[in-house]
């Protein structure tokens, strides 16, 4: 309820403490030790489209070193640790809401009125902190190419798509939902059509909030310079192909697009300084 009454500052809040959380831990030596850049696509809604504001956040694996001059890969196994990214997490997003508590910058109408006390605040937010945050973390689902493919669909969606609806029939609506809590198993609900009306407008945001926003070296008033960095260091870490597994190989070496017959084969790794360079210096041969 608060989250509806309040959606542009309980959103921008979201987003502040996801950010600083996952750019601090990454920071700290002891975890990471660098830069990273990601970008957070907000949802509010759950299988059954009820409000459940949360943040998906795609990061690359690893980031830049402080100095800018080495790329920082991740362990191969482990990004960042999830029970202290919880915890920072929980510190933050509860600080911004005491903030905004503070500086009375909240709507509080009907059942939330009793927060317009400073001890009742201090009692909510006591118990929001006596709470274990939850950070959920995963590998990638496939290569490079596949997530920026997913996630081109995946981030205009809205709280239901037309594949999961049912039935509309008598004023009712069923449609298909997956429940996480039942081994992902695909069930069916049906509402009346006011209350699917409902559910599927407690996900309109505010007019002009931006959902989609890019942090780190992602961010917009560093990432050209950034990507340009990235681009000159990360070649260092790709393996020459004859220290490429059969899989690797495999997956670079493929049909010619133009021909069908021909196959294409990796001949030498060129770095983005070498085609930096090859624009004034004709003595590298691309043919």
């Amino acid at each position: 309820m608060l989250a509806l009454q309040n959606q542009r500052v309980l959103y921008d809040i979201l987003f502040r403490a996801a950010s600083e959380t996952l750019l601090t831990i990454a920071a700290d030596p002891r975890r990471l030790g660098a830069k990273i850049g990601f970008l957070a696509v907000l949802h509010t809604w759950n299988q059954q489209m009820l409000h459940h504001p949360h943040l998906h956040c795609i990061i690359p694996f690893g980031g830049l070193s402080p100095d800018g001059s080495r790329w920082v890969p991740s362990r191969e196994r482990f990004f960042l640790p999830v029970k202290v990214l919880g915890k920072l997490f929980r510190g933050k997003f509860l600080a911004f809401l005491a903030a905004a508590f503070r500086k009375k910058k909240l709507h509080l109408a009907g059942e939330l009125a009793y927060l317009k006390t400073l001890a009742a605040v201090d009692r909510l937010l006591r118990q929001l902190r006596s709470k274990n945050w939850v950070v959920y973390a995963k590998r990638p689902f496939g290569r490079p190419e596949h997530v920026i493919q997913y996630l081109a669909r995946y981030t205009h969606r809205v709280a239901i798509s037309n594949g999961r609806l049912i039935e509309i029939k008598d004023g009712q609506v069923t449609f298909r939902w997956r429940d996480s809590a039942d081994n992902n198993q695909q069930k069916l609900v049906t509402l009346n059509a006011v209350e699917f009306i409902r559910r599927l407008l407690l996900h309109v945001l505010p007019s002009g909030f931006v959902k989609i926003r890019h942090f780190g070296f992602l961010s917009n008033r560093s990432r050209r310079e950034a990507l340009a960095r990235c681009r000159v260091v990360l070649p260092a870490l790709v393996d020459p192909p004859d220290r490429l597994t059969t899989t690797q190989r495999r997956a670079v070496e493929r049909k010619c697009p133009a021909c069908k017959i021909g196959t294409l084969h990796i001949i030498r790794w060129i770095s983005a300084a070498e085609l930096t360079a090859c624009r004034t210096d004709t003595r590298l041969d691309t043919s």
